[in-house]
């Protein structure tokens, strides 16, 4: 007869978010996310490596030197300080957490016993679950470890693995965690890929386009401050400025435009002038616009006619900034020229009839002025 199937609930072993709240109580956990990897920041921390310095190279970033001890807060006077540059820090943290536990920690007999079964399932799994979106549910045992199978939800879709199965697949998020920095490395900035981006905006597949082009931001704003960055090419520049509109874009239409605002100021400070920077501040108000935030969309809106922009698709957002604003005055005069210049007026209705509803009688005096001061004598 086959021995009873024992479940045991980890509600109480659950680690989701446990790397958030850690970040809570470090003053500087925002800046070693960006400039080490928020994930392998998440990785020293679980293999107890704590930095201590970073001596930033801003011109190759992966020679960047990280200075760090291995070991608890505690016995700091007694660990050896070690100095690697950024990509051999990474490549350490990632062969210590591939590296297999030799120890088999026995089977747990009860689900009250917490230690046993974080130690049966593995403290570094545990913590590694949540940072690729596992949320652990429930270990279930039949007749020894062998038999160990893992409920969990994976971006809130149930899955379940044998424990060993699990432990690959965490084991292999982590592996390729090292392989794309190292491709992004390589292949950061592809101008090539700008042609590809504009046909997959033309398409309306915006995934596709944060995929080609979602690795450029970080090394480009660092690359703006070097002395090479300074004396890029106006061609190159032109380039680089569309790609990060288009890569802006694509934030805006997938909800994320916070990222899309700090992508289109970066791409103005390559655009520099021109119409280049005109479709950058103009994506930029519509941006700071869709994100409630009208007033300060005036002024990249303005600065977008400054250098160029078309009229007629740039006075549209500016003027329901200004209506937001209960600017009415101004949102009507933007109105008007924006139908000089050729806007689609069935756009422009409702707008139109918030700002002949807000000026009421004194937009109708003024309309019979104008009327009458056109007749001829």
């Amino acid at each position: 007869m086959a021995a009873p199937k024992k479940q045991f609930p980890l509600d109480a072993l659950r680690t989701d978010g446990w790397f958030e709240r850690i970040g809570e109580g470090i003053g500087s956990f925002q800046a070693l996310c960006e400039i080490v990897g928020e994930r392998f920041f998440a990785f020293s921390i679980i293999v107890g490596a704590r930095i201590t310095a970073l001596t930033i190279d801003r011109r190759s970033p992966d020679q960047t030197l990280v200075d760090f001890v291995v070991g608890s807060a505690e016995t700091d006077g007694d660990l050896e300080p070690q100095r690697l540059t950024l990509a051999d820090f990474r490549r350490r943290l990632v062969g210590a957490l591939l590296v297999e536990e030799e120890k088999t920690a026995p089977v747990p007999e009860r689900d009250t016993d917490v230690e046993a079964i974080q130690l049966f399932i593995g403290v570094r799994y545990l913590l590694l679950a949540p940072l690729y979106g596992y949320s652990l549910v429930s270990l279930g045992m039949q007749g020894g470890s062998d038999a160990a199978e893992l409920s969990v939800l994976h971006d809130g879709v149930e899955e379940k693995f044998d424990l060993d199965g699990f432990r690959l697949r965490v084991r292999s998020h982590v592996r390729e965690e090292l392989d794309r920095v190292a491709t992004g490395a390589r292949s950061a900035i592809d101008l090539s890929k700008v042609a590809e981006a504009e046909a997959c905006a033309l398409r309306k597949e915006w995934p596709k386009v944060i995929a080609l082009l979602g690795t450029w931001p970080a090394p480009l704003a660092i690359f703006l401050r070097t002395p090479e960055g300074q004396m890029l090419a106006p061609e190159a520049r032109g380039l680089i400025a569309k790609g990060l509109g288009l890569l802006g874009s694509a934030c805006v239409h997938l909800g994320e435009i916070e990222q899309a605002e700090e992508v289109f100021r970066i791409g103005i400070q390559y655009a520099q002038e021109g119409m280049a920077a005109a479709e950058l501040f103009r994506r930029l108000g519509e941006a700071l616009l869709i994100n409630e935030r009208p007033g300060e969309a005036i002024g990249p809106l303005r600065r977008a006619l400054a250098f160029g922009g078309l009229p007629q698709e740039v006075l549209p957002p500016l003027a329901r900034a200004l209506i937001r604003r209960g600017r009415y005055v101004a949102a009507f005069v933007c109105l008007k020229d924006a139908l000089a210049a050729g806007a689609p007026e069935k756009e422009l209705v409702e707008d139109i009839r918030e700002v002949e509803t807000k000026l009421g009688p004194a937009l109708t005096a003024w309309k019979a002025a104008m009327i009458t001061a056109e007749k001829p004598s």
